[in-house]
C-alpha cells in the first residue's frame, strides 16, 4: 500500500467541471497561501459545532433503492452496517483503475482481517466525527488507504498517524509536534483536523473525488491539473486529470474499499465484525502522570494505553499537556476514581541526583531520558546554572525504559533491530558533516533504506553521537564494535593474509569489494568491516 501524503492547499475558480464563483477563488486563495505541506484545524476551531456538508452522488448513480431498504431495516450493532448507510460516492464506477484496485483486495483477506483488528478502537469515533459532518462516510475508510489504521505508521516523507499528516500541515491545524506528544498521532485531534481538511477541500472543489486527490497530493497541484485542462477543452473530472501515481491510484482505491464494503460477499471477502459501540472514553488526568502508572490505575496493559493514546512519545503524558488518556470505556469510571485518590507526588517518580564536576542540565536529562525544562520546572529553577554537589530532583519512569515498547524511542529501536534477510547490522555512530545522503553513500545503500531502517525521514536533522542502524549485504561480523577499514594493499599481500589479519573471511572481502582482475595490486584500496574487539585475536 501507498503512503499518501498530504501537502499543501491552493485555490482555483473550480466547482466540479463547473467555474465557481470568483469571491470563493479569493478567499479560498487566502487560505492557502499559509500552507507548505499538509492541513488540519486551528486550535480555535476545534471546539466548533462541525460543519455540515450536503452529500452528492453523481447524476444517473444513485444507490439501488432494494439495498438502501434493507439496510434501513437492519439494526444497527456492527459498524460496518453503519458505514454502509451513509456510502454515498459513485460506487458504481467501473473505471479500470478501480478494478485493479478491486482485484488486488479480491485476493487478499488477510488484509482486510488486520485492517478490521487494528480499527476496532478507532472506527467508531472516526464514523461518528464523519456524521456529524454529514460527509459520505467513504471518508471514514480513509485510514485503510493512508495507514491500514496503524496508528505509528511513519511514511519515508515525514507523515505520520492514521492519516498520515505532514509536519507543517499538522501545525497549521494546531496538532502539536513536540519531544513528548504528537498530535498526528493523537486519534481524537488527528480525526477532527483530516474530516475538517476534507470538508475545506469539498468546498473549494465541491467534488469528492477531486477533495480526495487533493488530499492525496495538494490542491495546488489538483487545480493545476483542472485548469490545464480546462485550457485544453477537456473533461475536468478526476479520471481524466495528469496526475501523480500515487494519486491516480489513491482515488480508485477508496472507490474500490466502498465497494467491497457496501457488499462484500460480491467479491468473496469477509469483513470481521467491529461492535457500534463506543471503544473509549475521555478521562481528564489534571496533570503529568506516568503511563505505567496510569495503566496500572486504569487496570490495562501499557501497550493498550499507548494504542489508544499513539501521541504520547515518552514514558509520561506531557508535562504542559495535553492533559487526559483515552481508556476503555468499561475502565473510565474507575480509573477517575483511582486518579482521584492518587496523591501528587504519586503521579511520577522522584530520584535525587548531586551534580558532579562536568554536568550540565543536558547531560543530566540525556541520562535520565528527560528534558532539561522538566528538571528545571520540578526545581524551580530559573536558569540553567547549576553547582557541583547541588542536588536536584528528576523526575524518572516508573519502569524500565524497555517496558515502554511503544514509546518513540524504543519503536526505532525495534525497528532497527528487525532482522533482514540477507543482510548484516553495523551500527554508525553520527559524525560532524554525516547526513543521511553520506552515510548511506558511505554504505553503498539507498536513503530511503536507511530512513527507513531507522524509522525516520530522509528530511530529519541528525544529532552528532546518534546511532543509525545500516544493515548491510555484507556479511560482517553482527557481535562486538563494527568499523569500516579502507585498506591500502601492499606488496606479499592475498586476500587470505588480509583476512588473517583482519580476522575476517576472504568470502566477506569478496563480498565487500569488486575487483577488476584476479590478482591484488600494490595500492589497491579495499573496503573491510572489521569488528574491532575480535581484529586481532
Amino acid at each position: 500500500m501507498s503512503e499518501p501524503l498530504i501537502t499543501e492547499q491552493t485555490s482555483g475558480r473550480y466547482t466540479g467541471p463547473e467555474v465557481k464563483p470568483l469571491i470563493r477563488v479569493l478567499s479560498a486563495a487566502t487560505l492557502i497561501m499559509t500552507l507548505t505541506s499538509c492541513q488540519s484545524h486551528s486550535p480555535e476551531q476545534a471546539g466548533t459545532p462541525p460543519v455540515k456538508v450536503e452529500q452528492k452522488v453523481a447524476k444517473g448513480k444513485t444507490a439501488k433503492k432494494t439495498l438502501k431498504d434493507q439496510l434501513a431495516k437492519k439494526p444497527l450493532t456492527d459498524l460496518w452496517d453503519r458505514t454502509r448507510r451513509g456510502l454515498a460516492m459513485d460506487l458504481d464506477n467501473n473505471h479500470p483503475r478501480v478494478l485493479a484496485e478491486l482485484r488486488w483486495y479480491k485476493k487478499n483477506q488477510g488484509y482486510f482481517d488486520r485492517v478490521s483488528d487494528r480499527a476496532s478502537p478507532y472506527f467508531y469515533f472516526i464514523l461518528i466525527e464523519a456524521e456529524k459532518r454529514g460527509v459520505p462516510l467513504e471518508l471514514a475508510l480513509m485510514p485503510i488507504v493512508e495507514s491500514a489504521f496503524d496508528p505509528f505508521a511513519y511514511s519515508h516523507a515525514g507523515a505520520s498517524g492514521l492519516w498520515q499528516f505532514m509536519p507543517a500541515t499538522g501545525e497549521h491545524y494546531g496538532l502539536e509536534q513536540n519531544w513528548w506528544y504528537d498530535g498526528r498521532r493523537d486519534v481524537v485531534e488527528a480525526t477532527r483536523a483530516a474530516l475538517d481538511y476534507m470538508v475545506s477541500l469539498h468546498e473549494m472543489f465541491d467534488d469528492w473525488e477531486l477533495a480526495l486527490a487533493a488530499f492525496n497530493s495538494g490542491p495546488g497541484r489538483v487545480m493545476n491539473a483542472v485548469n490545464k485542462n480546462e485550457r485544453r477543452g477537456k473533461s475536468t473530472r478526476f479520471w481524466h486529470l495528469d496526475l501523480p501515481r500515487e494519486t491516480t491510484a489513491y482515488v480508485p482505491k477508496l472507490i474500490a474499499l466502498g465497494k467491497i464494503v457496501r457488499d462484500p460477499a460480491k467479491y468473496g471477502i469477509k469483513l470481521k465484525s467491529i461492535p457500534n459501540k463506543p471503544h473509549f472514553a475521555k478521562v481528564e488526568t489534571g496533570g503529568q502522570l506516568d503511563m505505567a502508572k496510569a495503566a496500572n490505575l486504569a487496570g490495562v496493559t501499557l501497550n493498550e494505553l499507548y494504542r489508544l493514546n499513539p501521541g504520547i512519545n515518552r514514558w509520561s503524558t506531557p508535562p504542559s499537556g495535553p492533559h487526559h488518556l483515552l481508556v476503555p470505556v468499561a475502565k473510565a469510571e474507575s480509573f477517575r476514581t483511582e486518579l482521584a485518590q492518587l496523591p501528587a507526588e504519586k503521579r511520577m517518580q522522584w530520584q535525587r541526583y548531586s551534580v558532579k564536576s562536568g554536568d550540565s542540565l543536558i547531560r543530566i536529562a540525556n541520562t535520565f531520558n528527560t528534558k532539561p525544562g522538566l528538571i528545571k520546572e520540578a526545581n524551580k529553577m530559573e536558569t540553567d546554572l547549576i553547582r557541583v554537589g547541588q542536588s536536584l530532583l528528576i523526575p524518572v519512569a516508573v519502569k524500565e525504559k524497555e517496558e515502554y515498547a511503544l514509546t518513540a524511542p524504543q519503536r526505532r529501536i525495534a525497528k532497527q533491530n528487525t532482522q533482514r534477510a540477507g543482510r548484516h547490522k553495523l551500527n554508525h555512530s553520527v559524525k560532524s558533516g554525516d547526513s543521511i545522503w553520506s552515510i548511506a553513500k558511505k554504505y553503498n545503500t539507498g536513503v530511503q533504506e536507511l530512513a527507513r531502517w531507522n524509522s525516520m525521514s530522509p528530511r530529519d536533522n541528525l544529532r552528532i553521537g546518534q546511532t543509525l542502524v545500516v544493515w548491510t549485504k555484507t556479511n560482517a561480523p553482527q557481535d562486538g564494535v563494527v568499523r569500516r577499514v579502507n585498506y591500502k594493499v601492499r606488496n606479499g599481500d592475498s586476500l587470505s593474509r588480509i583476512a588473517d589479519k583482519f580476522n575476517v573471511a576472504v568470502a566477506q572481502i569478496r563480498t565487500w569489494n569488486t575487483f577488476d582482475s584476479k590478482y591484488l595490486q600494490p595500492g589497491q584500496q579495499l573496503t573491510l568491516y572489521v569488528d574491532v574487539t575480535r581484529a586481532y585475536e
